[in-house]
């Protein structure tokens, strides 16, 4: 009974915990992604301003 009982306080709390970190998550991917796209688009954008 009491394993139970902090079974269920275990799993409440890693449920908790992976809905805070999901979006933490995909927002640190976004910015990885966008510098990214940033580091490659920049220099096209540089070549284009010096012609």
């Amino acid at each position: 009974k009491v394993a139970t009982h902090y079974e269920e306080a275990v799993d409440n709390a890693v449920d908790s915990l992976s809905s805070l970190m999901e979006p933490m998550i995909m927002a640190i991917l976004g910015v990885l992604v966008g510098g990214l796209m940033v580091a490659m688009y920049l220099p096209i954008f540089m070549l284009g301003s010096v012609i």
